[in-house]
């Protein structure tokens, strides 16, 4: 959609996640007026391809439905998730995002947005002093016909209306009751939306298109697609607006009140990824996220931090130059299976967090060889998401990195790692899932573990004996969803200096930004839930301003 011959407005948003949306629907809900620039062709960004949740602790449908929970225990969670703090995941950080949970939700459903509870869904976490099960939100399944011309450049969507609290019994649809029952709910739900002429879409689809809906199509917000931001202009201490490049031609658009600067990580730029990571990365994120925002920042003197991390997660590795293959979540925590090194030796709980993983599998050998091995009984109870994406297990078989073997010395040969070694790890799970106790990381100990588990397994419904053949092995690498250091922001969003002063006029948020976070994940949607709270933070502070 063109811009209007009015190149002023009260806000400027560089991006087009939820950050950005956020936004983009305080400053309509302020009465500003205000712009989205997008680089590419597509909108939606990290958001439209990600799961959708949003982790919001002491949410309003949580009081609604009469989940307990307080802003208390909130805080003593984050607190203890996120250990010692930096500058951007400082304890006033943490009580700001806190305690605009509530107007960032309300905000939205006035706006027309529609969520509800996954209220299964643990903290990664619970057994943590203040941890919760059942805090994460997420948008309603959307037709994306309401959207009109806007569909269509939508990023990533599947016109499936698949939520949250179907994947965890997805993965059992044809080995437990529960399983079979969400399946056969999920595909009635599917027929239904055709039926109705409706094309519904779920997960971070659906919330994208829940904001779009709500700013672009309700409120008329103008996008520009394929108009990079190239600079940031400025007035001497302030930023006045943002340099764009629009079918060529490079022209200013000024802001009033404020730019923000919501156009995600750098996770597809290489040559960061290597200067401030040590790899050169396996992203499942945005292709178009380069860091650019973050430099012209950068170039006004402001402050960065966590830029050496990432929303890290074991991955499947990627057979050509594209992205990972499969970032993997349930898919670790189901029993009979397990995930080794080089040496064919586990070295972490495979049902852990994602980014804890993540975190492992850099620490113990960064950029090393990791296989995720599953048994017979894994192979034939379970569905696994990724073996449907075309292409991917042919690709994989193509270029050795997935192999199936009648037995554990026959796979240890394939994917070259000591056959003795494999065998003792694959005995010593084995005993493990007998007991139920798996002494050496603790798979199943948690709640979190048990929630993609397979409950029909006891004792431990995360651990089987790997003991019965045919065995495959895929290989993964330490994947990531984004990247999880940037700008370094206050409880505003306004955007800080080394020495703390503010760089008037300029904000940011999501990946853009150095999380409140810290280092950690406490729990599922903590990437989507503070770029919303705090873009939305943000427009509300630029009405004041």
């Amino acid at each position: 959609m063109p811009a209007t011959q009015n190149d002023r407005y009260d806000v400027i948003v560089v991006g087009s996640g939820a950050a950005a949306f956020s936004t983009a629907l305080g400053a309509v809900d302020e009465g500003l007026s205000v712009i989205m620039v997008e680089s590419a062709e597509q909108w939606g960004g990290n958001t439209s391809m990600s799961g959708g949740g949003l982790w919001l602790p002491n949410n309003p449908l949580m009081k609604r439905e009469g989940a307990a929970d307080s802003r208390e225990e909130a805080f003593q969670y984050m607190l203890k998730t996120i250990g010692e703090p930096g500058p951007a995941s400082s304890q006033e950080r943490i009580e700001a995002y806190i305690d605009s949970i509530e107007d960032f939700v309300i905000t939205a459903e006035r706006r027309g947005m529609e969520f509800m509870r996954d209220p299964d869904y643990p903290d990664y976490y619970p057994e943590l002093p203040g941890g919760k099960i059942g805090r994460a939100i997420e948008g309603m399944n959307f037709d994306v016909k309401k959207l009109g011309e806007w569909k269509d450049t939508q990023r990533g969507v599947v016109p499936i209306p698949v939520r949250t609290n179907d994947v965890w019994l997805l993965g059992r649809a044809w080995s437990t009751p529960a399983g079979f029952i969400r399946g056969a709910q999920f595909v009635f739900r599917t027929i239904g939306g055709l039926v109705r002429g409706k094309t519904l879409v779920g997960l971070g689809g659906a919330l994208a298109a829940h904001f779009a809906n709500a700013t672009l199509v309700k409120k008329n917000v103008p996008l520009l697609l394929n108009t990079p931001a190239i600079g940031l202009e400025t007035e001497g201490d302030r930023v006045v607006g943002v340099r764009v490049k629009e079918n060529g031609r490079e022209r200013v658009i000024y802001a009033n009140k404020g730019v923000m600067l919501g156009a995600g990580g750098f996770e597809s730029n290489q040559e960061w990824r290597k200067k401030y990571q040590n790899v050169t990365g396996y992203t499942s994120g945005n292709p178009g996220n380069l860091g650019r925002p973050i430099e012209f920042a950068q170039e006004l003197g402001a402050a960065v931090d966590y830029m050496d991390d990432a929303w890290w997660g074991g991955s499947l590795a990627p057979f050509d130059d594209g992205p990972a293959g499969g970032f993997l979540v349930g898919e670790r925590a189901l029993p009979y299976m397990m995930i080794v090194d080089g040496q064919g030796k586990r070295f972490a709980n495979e049902a852990e967090s994602y980014i804890d993983l993540g975190h492992h599998m850099n620490d113990h050998d960064r950029g090393g060889d990791f296989w995720m091995i599953t048994s017979g009984p894994y192979n034939k109870r379970y569905f696994r998401t990724f073996s449907i994406q075309p292409g991917l297990m042919k690709g994989m078989e193509e270029k050795g990195l997935k192999h199936s073997a009648k037995n554990i010395d026959e796979l240890a040969g394939k994917i070259g790692v000591p056959a003795a070694n494999l065998r003792e790890t694959a005995d010593r799970i084995s005993g493990f899932a007998r007991t139920g106790i798996d002494q050496d990381f603790h798979k199943g100990d948690s709640a979190y573990d048990r929630y993609y588990g397979d409950p029909t397994v006891r004792p431990n419904p995360c651990l089987g004996p790997m003991d019965k053949g045919p065995y495959n092995a895929y290989k993964i690498v330490a994947g990531d969803l984004g990247t999880k250091g940037g700008l370094v922001t206050d409880v505003d969003s306004r955007v800080l200096r080394e020495d703390g002063t503010v760089i008037e006029g300029l904000y940011a948020a999501g990946n853009t930004t150095a999380t409140v976070m810290g280092h950690t994940y406490p729990g599922p949607g903590s990437t989507i839930g503070p770029a919303s709270v705090f873009g939305l933070r943000g427009a509300r502070h630029m009405a004041k301003s």
